[in-house]
């Protein structure tokens, strides 16, 4: 049988969840982690081609539902997202998600794909990519504050696209630090269970937090954080929901990915809306500095952007191409005259 090809107009390529994890393993974990990395870093120095906006975001007691959309002209691509933090109390995702690429041209989708797992490794990948052109020259260790489902994603990333060899977990869950380290058992780095925050960041010149309570929540404290270090701050992703003490944010240089959703989602919706702040693609075209001393603390002020899931879907196209790693799926009503919808419907009467 021959394989179709998403190039054909007759049906839309699903990555199914086992086709995600499947194309995962055929790639290698580092090495998907690199190439979306590069996709990312490719549509960032491309930044002002795309439509940008904040997410469209349904907020309830429980959680949010949201729409992430984006365009570069020639593609289109939206994502589906909810947050929910109780949910793990149920057995379920507190993050799940799919998305899709269409093509601007026709309208016709060109690719649907689960991302509860792409986004897990999509938002990894870009802690990593930033923390290379952010992070303090020469670091080797990570402390991982908040050990849930995007801990060992975060922690390979840095490997991979960073180089550090060592990964200090904490959580407030013990639980949760057991089941992270013995997820990295045999990934090369050197994992230290701690039993504080504080004990988790000796040492360490990236601070990664990633903590799930929808509340306002001061993880880190302004006496904690030394000068230098570079936090990496991705909990913090929906209004009423922070992780760090303000103090931090006004010692630190503050990079965003797109700055009109961060200062609802992040952690600088704690400061005033004219409170400075680098986007990371000015960095990467040369039109803003990074770290500009040893000494300088850098905080990325993470929210995940829709051209960050753009990158992973293209990302995702382009590599499930002439393997058997999607399903056609029947998506599309395709009549033998467009004009002639209801024919089509009256033919399948049988």
């Amino acid at each position: 049988m021959t394989t179709p090809t998403p190039s054909d107009k007759a049906f839309v390529p699903f990555v199914s969840v086992d086709h995600m994890m499947q194309l995962i393993h055929h790639i290698g974990v580092p090495q998907m982690l690199r190439g979306l990395a590069d996709y990312i870093e490719e549509d960032f120095r491309r930044w002002q081609l795309f439509d940008k906006t904040p997410r469209v975001a349904s907020h309830s007691a429980e959680g949010v539902i949201e729409l992430m959309p984006t365009s570069d002209g020639e593609v289109y691509g939206f994502k589906y997202v909810n947050g929910h933090p109780s949910n793990t109390a149920e057995g379920l995702q507190t993050v799940t998600a799919f998305g899709l690429l269409a093509d601007v041209a026709s309208g016709y989708p060109v690719l649907l794909s689960e991302m509860t797992m792409l986004t897990a490794l999509r938002t990894a990948a870009t802690s990593a990519l930033v923390a290379r052109v952010l992070a303090p020259e020469g670091a080797t260790c990570m402390a991982m504050i908040g050990n849930g489902a995007q801990s060992e994603f975060q922690s390979l990333a840095m490997q991979a696209i960073c180089g550090i060899t060592e990964v200090r977990l904490f959580d407030i869950d013990p639980a949760a630090t057991r089941k992270c380290a013995a997820n990295l058992a045999g990934s090369g780095l050197n994992v230290v269970a701690c039993g504080s925050a504080e004990e988790a960041i000796l040492g360490a010149q990236i601070i990664t937090t990633c903590t799930a309570d929808k509340q306002y929540a001061t993880i880190l404290t302004d006496n904690m954080i030394g000068a230098g270090v570079h936090i990496n701050a991705i909990g913090g992703d929906c209004p009423g929901k922070t992780e760090l003490a303000p103090a931090i944010l006004h010692r630190a240089e503050i990079f965003v990915e797109y700055p009109e959703q961060t200062r609802i989602e992040g952690e600088i919706q704690q400061l005033g809306d004219d409170h400075p702040v680098t986007e990371f693609w000015q960095v990467l075209s040369g039109d803003a500095p990074g770290r500009r001393s040893p000494e300088q603390i850098t905080l990325f002020d993470s929210v995940g952007f829709a051209i960050e899931d753009f990158s992973a879907l293209r990302y995702v196209r382009d590599n499930i191409r002439g393997t058997a790693l999607f399903h056609p799926l029947d998506l599309l009503a395709d009549p033998d005259d467009p004009r002639d919808l209801f024919g089509m419907l009256q033919r399948a009467k049988g």
